[in-house]
């Protein structure tokens, strides 16, 4: 499901812009939306899902005008949608909370959504636990009900907004899976504000600040963009000041920074190849 975006604005009361102008073609597939918080990400995200109003612009999701009443119902019967925090009822089990939110989808049918929600526990890996309460589940567990709630309808658009913050390694890495496996047919839009998290999942990727687009192209190119710009520095004094310090190891001479900058930092600065952190920060502090 090709999404368009054209000249797209949101300007909150107060005169705050969240969007500013933007431009986008996202393809079906998997495609990672990564910026800073603050960026625009998730007043996007609520656009894309007929949740807010633009001020200007043009959005089209498979053909469907969102400015539209029925453009927003056609997308809205495509769409699954994972906010950035998903509010659940703490008192029911996995089970009967995505039964409810199946039939809040229209899914009328009883053995059709109990099917359903069997297949859905199943995919991400809850069947042992669907008969819990969800006050007792771990923030990953959370989420992953979250995901099997936006695969009630078998969505063709699929929105997620910052899924893995705040869960472990282990549940990130299982999070980012189910993820990927879901893409193929659909058009899987990831947003995010950690890196490593798009590195893994995603070759297109846009990057956004202060509601403009400041990147659109694949990972690899984002990398290219930090060419020549990242420099490794030992030293046993003050940490460099030119440039964005992106990590901080200990060294037996002192410590080693790696750092995004222009030109040499340091006179003793050496240059070392990017990786995709690097490319974000390149552009981002441009």
């Amino acid at each position: 499901m090709r999404i368009e975006i054209s000249g797209l604005t949101k300007t909150y009361r107060g005169g705050v812009a969240a969007l500013d102008g933007l431009d986008l073609t996202v393809p079906t597939g998997m495609f990672g939306l990564l910026g800073a918080n603050g960026a625009g990400k998730t007043t996007l995200m609520r656009i894309l899902a007929g949740v807010v109003r633009p001020s200007s612009g043009r959005v089209t999701v498979g053909g469907h005008d969102l400015a539209t009443g029925a453009g927003r119902t056609a997308v809205q019967r495509g769409l699954g949608y994972l906010p950035q925090d998903l509010g659940v009822y703490p008192d029911l089990t996995a089970r009967q909370f995505l039964d409810y939110v199946a039939l809040l989808k229209g899914m009328d049918d009883r053995a059709v959504r109990r099917r359903r929600v069997g297949e859905l526990l199943e995919v991400v890996a809850l069947t042992p636990h669907a008969d819990r309460r969800l006050r007792g589940f771990s923030g990953g567990m959370r989420q992953r009900v979250g995901i099997a709630q936006a695969l009630l309808a078998d969505p063709r658009l699929l929105i997620v907004d910052e899924p893995t913050a705040g869960l472990d390694p282990e549940e990130r890495i299982r999070f980012r899976t189910l993820l990927s496996q879901f893409a193929g047919r659909r058009t899987v839009l990831l947003s995010t504000h950690i890196v490593d998290d798009i590195a893994q999942t995603c070759r297109e990727v846009a990057v956004l600040a202060k509601g403009r687009l400041i990147f659109r192209g694949t990972t690899d190119e984002l990398v290219r963009r930090a060419d020549g710009r990242v420099w490794s520095v030992v030293t046993d004094g003050p940490p460099p000041t030119a440039g964005t310090v992106v990590s901080a190891l200990p060294h037996e001479n002192g410590m080693r920074y790696r750092v995004v900058a222009a030109g040499a930092p340091d006179p003793g600065a050496q240059p070392v190849d990017p990786g995709l952190e690097d490319g974000y920060l390149a552009v981002t502090t441009r």
